[in-house]
């Protein structure tokens, strides 16, 4: 039987996660990526720079507009470009494209006690200007892996952004 609503009421309460993405995203006319800098007001990470993202919501999920229905199963297919486009947007005013190249993944827990798994990607810079999420973000940069060593990152982003350019550079 097809799911009618989203529901914790059946989920095991010891597997309960955010499900967080961030995208890393890439500028191939000066091999540069983005990165931000938290508002001081965030729970985690204030003051850091890092890169955008966001979290998995069950809005994301519409139970009535699955893109497809997999016997009894609702999917919903490139969520993840979805969440990830819609964040690059909403957080910096880019738009990226829809291809994603992984870089890496983490489990942690949040200051608050939530536990999270992050999934970290690169994209394509497509189009737009820098406008940052008011109460957000209050300051960014385009930086190469050199330049990134010079700003206050959450730990792992000089790392991610190497990787990152690596990546974009051999797959242009």
């Amino acid at each position: 039987m097809k799911a009618k609503k989203i529901s914790l009421e059946n989920a095991k309460q010891d597997k309960l996660f955010y499900f967080v993405a961030n995208v890393i995203i890439y500028r191939n006319s000066d091999k540069r990526c983005l990165i931000l800098k938290r508002d001081m007001r965030e729970k985690v990470h204030p003051g850091k720079y890092a890169v955008p993202g966001g979290k998995l919501e069950w809005k994301d999920l519409d139970i009535n507009n699955p893109t497809r229905e997999n016997g009894d199963v609702l999917d919903f297919e490139n969520a993840l470009e979805e969440l990830l486009k819609r964040e690059a947007f909403e957080e910096c005013g880019l738009e990226i494209y829809d291809d994603l190249y992984y870089i890496n993944s983490v489990a942690f827990i949040r200051p608050d006690e939530t536990p999270v798994i992050l999934t970290k990607f690169v994209a394509s810079y497509k189009s737009g200007e820098v406008v940052l999420e008011k109460g957000g973000f209050t300051d960014f940069a385009w930086v190469n892996d050199e330049e990134v060593k010079d700003y206050d990152c959450i730990k792992g982003i000089k790392e991610e952004i190497k990787k990152a350019i690596e990546i974009m550079s051999s797959n242009s």
